[in-house]
């Protein structure tokens, strides 16, 4: 550990690591301040790699296939015997996956010239040339001070508490605590039916538990689009999920071996009980011991760090990235930040694109969009022009049994520009970034529908579909539009 840095970054997740490693790469002397610990080790990677995107992701391809050795294979000609899950078996390879990822990490900043630097990072003055971060150990929790010329606040979000379900680690748990049930809940509840709670609640359905999900707004995945939401809840009440919108808990207590769970829709009160509770209602920015009384940041109303579209705070020097700023909670958009935030300190001109960046949900299938949805372009002011293409159509969906779901565009009808790509898919999250590459490049929906798709392939669902906006969809029937 140095006494000055060029740089000084708080957080070592996909935001705050990805910044690093790029200051290195431009030849910077930087430091990484992480204070995590996991499983009683330092650990990088934030909680994208150790209790989010990855073990989660881990344990619903596992789920996934378990689900399709016993109940989709006979249709191919396939038998099986007996199909059995082994819960600690596959706790241990998300563990093994989540070890690999996040010493390949310190590998990384090691190799780029970065000092990890193990413990709590608070930026105490900021308002000088030389910012100063007080860096206090885990090992001793000894204190000392580092002067920077730049510091990039990157330390993520935590699970946001209720006081009608207080998580105890046992019964009641947050989307970390679910990551390592020993066993699966005969019956579990879910508090939350965004993207957290639709992905862990899947992953124990498939394993066997009757899931009941409580989601407080009155609609179903309101940040989708409208038809993709009210398909994405037909396929998953299908496969068991017990979706129950504009449902209130009031209250959840731990009686025995069970949760006692009481919610109100309508007016009227009702009790559940369940083996396990998981609440998921969304994250915080996490600001322990990140900010001095004499720090000199100014924040947003709601707590968050306020900056500009450069992720620039109020002081010079002085940037924060992630789920500590506006915008959506995603790894993604952290890492650009990050990368845009470094290179600018270097004095380069590089902007995110926050009109392209990507939402996916990873059920099966997966559901995903970017841009606008075609409610959002006709509150914009647009003439909206859309098009649709469902995957029953698709020959490659159909040879390889993922005939569900569709793919749908959102265009301006005046200039037929991309303003929007929607997907429930399998896959749908690969196939969406032909739409944010294609509206990166301001395309139209013409040039969309004079690009040679290869076939067989899922992604003929987007010809097509961009086709559709113009009632030229070749495997669809397509309607005339009534004129308005």
């Amino acid at each position: 550990m140095k006494d000055n840095y060029d740089l000084v970054v708080i957080g070592g997740g996909p935001g705050g690591y990805e910044a690093a490693i790029r200051a290195g790469q431009l030849g910077m002397s930087v430091a990484c301040i992480e204070k995590r610990v996991y499983k009683g080790e330092p650990a990088l990677g934030g909680t994208c790699l150790n209790v989010g995107c990855i073990p989660s992701k881990a344990l619903l391809d596992s789920s996934h296939r378990y689900e399709a050795t016993k109940h989709d294979l006979d249709e191919h000609g396939i038998s099986t015997g007996d199909v059995a899950i082994n819960i600690e078996k596959m706790i241990e390879r998300k563990e093994g996956i989540v070890k690999q990822l996040t010493g390949g990490v310190a590998a990384l900043l090691k190799g780029n010239g970065v000092d990890w630097l193990q413990g709590w990072g608070t930026l105490v003055d900021g308002k000088g040339a030389d910012k100063k971060v007080k860096f206090t150990a885990l090992e001793d929790e000894s204190e000392t001070t580092i002067t920077a010329k730049n510091v990039i606040l990157a330390a993520g979000s935590v699970p946001i508490e209720i006081p009608v379900a207080k998580t105890d680690g046992d019964r009641i748990v947050d989307s970390t605590g679910a990551l390592d049930f020993t066993e699966v809940p005969k019956r579990l509840g879910v508090i939350g039916a965004g993207v957290i709670g639709l992905e862990l609640g899947s992953v124990w359905r498939r394993l066997g538990a009757e899931v009941v999900v409580y989601e407080a707004l009155p609609s179903f995945l309101a940040a989708a689009d409208k038809d993709i939401a009210k398909e994405a809840g037909k396929m998953l009440k299908k496969q068991g999920l017990d979706i129950r919108v504009d449902t209130k808990v009031t209250n959840a207590e731990v009686k025995g071996d069970q949760v006692v769970v009481t919610s109100e829709s309508k007016g009227e009160s009702s009790e559940e009980s369940f083996d396990k509770l998981i609440v998921c209602v969304g994250r915080r920015a996490y600001s322990e011991k990140l900010l001095g009384d004499d720090s000199g940041i100014t924040l947003t109303e709601r707590g968050l760090i306020d900056v500009n579209d450069q992720c620039k705070t109020n002081l010079d020097g002085v940037y924060a990235i992630g789920d500590l700023v506006r915008g959506p909670m995603l790894a993604h958009k952290a890492m650009e930040e990050g990368m845009m935030a470094v290179e600018r300190i270097h004095g380069e001109k590089p902007q995110v694109n926050y009109d392209t960046i990507i939402n996916v949900i990873y059920t099966h299938p997966e559901i995903a969009w970017v841009g606008l949805t075609e409610q959002e372009a006709e509150e914009a002011g647009y003439e909206v022009k859309t098009g649709s293409f469902n995957l029953a159509a698709n020959g490659r969906a159909l040879a390889q049994s993922e005939a569900q779901g569709s793919v749908k565009v959102v265009a301006d009808a005046k200039t037929d520009r991309l303003l929007g790509m929607h997907a429930i898919a399998a896959g749908a999250g690969d196939i969406v970034h032909q739409g944010m590459i294609a509206m990166e490049f301001v395309s139209s929906i013409e040039d969309l529908q004079l690009m040679t798709f290869a076939h067989p392939t899922i992604s003929e669902a987007v010809h097509e579909a961009a086709l559709s906006a113009d009632g030229r969809a070749i495997h669809a029937i397509q309607r005339k539009k009534r004129k308005k």
